[in-house]
């Protein structure tokens, strides 16, 4: 089924569109803010609040925002930077965004960030095998075959999460294949387990460093057995760094995540902090 388009409100000082079949926050019914933009805190408050009242009207129990509907798709604002540009593919907030937010009533509700480590740094000690379980990497054929299982892992592994909605294939595809041109698919690694797929990391080149990039991403992972995905970002380090990386960006983890506290381990510096921020609505001060 077509999910509804949002609807649009707004206008030079302020803009944002509103969701309505959001990912539900503690089951509760939920509408999202996305696509937020605003000349100024006092402007962008004046927008919330009218966006919170139109809500409330329409009986949601909550809001959640930015999120430009999904999980899928872009999410967080940023909290807390150490200035440093943003890399390829990163959330990116405005100058008074989280003003407007924490003005209109807002609050963190789930936490994330980002590190970044010297190559080298990151490579310690050989991860574990785990028994049976070999990794390849992508040998840049059937994008189509790529896209599908990374869908249907993703499917598997993120059902769990907070915020997580369903996703139909199709849309899936649509996210993916434009990023096609800007892959490695030597940085593409797929575990097997007696020929089932048992893991994957996607990770790519800072594509906004230009066209030799210093950096590589490690953007997304999962897994299906454990020891799985130390051994995927174990094997990733190594191909970063024998392409002549010298830096890796462990990128949007959650902060219970245990690849939080790996990255620590492993050299990384947290660089960005990010929030999801939520709103229980007719609890407002």
């Amino acid at each position: 089924m077509t999910a509804p388009e949002p609807d649009f409100v707004g206008g030079p000082d302020a803009a944002c569109r509103i969701y309505r079949n959001a990912p539900a926050w503690d089951g509760r019914r939920t509408a999202a803010i996305g696509g937020f933009s605003c000349q100024s805190a006092e402007a962008g408050t004046a927008l919330l609040r009218s966006a919170i009242r139109q809500l409330e009207a329409d009986a949601f129990d909550c809001i959640v925002g930015p999120m430009d509907g999904d999980t899928w798709h872009s999410y967080r604002l940023v909290t807390e930077s150490d200035g440093s540009r943003p890399f390829f593919l990163e959330p990116v907030s405005g100058p008074h965004d989280l003003a407007a937010f924490e003005a209109a009533g807002f609050a963190p509700i789930s936490s994330y960030v980002s590190s970044r480590t010297p190559i080298e740094a990151a490579i310690g000690e050989p991860a574990p095998a785990v028994p049976g379980v070999t990794i390849r990497a992508w040998d840049g054929r059937d994008a189509g075959a790529l896209i599908g299982g990374l869908f249907d892992l993703s499917r598997k592994s993120f059902t769990s999460n907070a915020f997580y909605k369903p996703i139909e294939r199709e849309a899936f595809l649509a996210l993916y294949q434009p990023l096609l041109p800007t892959i490695d698919p030597r940085l593409v690694f797929f575990a097997y387990c007696e020929g089932a797929l048992a893991g994957y990391l996607f990770a790519l080149p800072d594509r906004l460093q230009g066209p030799q990039p210093d950096t590589a991403i490690i953007k997304t992972y999962a897994s299906a057995m454990r020891g799985v995905g130390h051994m995927l970002a174990d094997t990733a380090h190594r191909t970063i760094r024998d392409l002549g990386y010298g830096h890796v960006i462990h990128a949007l983890m959650h902060e219970s995540n245990q690849s939080k506290d790996r990255s620590r381990r492993h050299g990384g510096t947290i660089f960005r902090r990010y929030d999801l921020m939520g709103l229980t609505l007719g609890q407002r001060s």
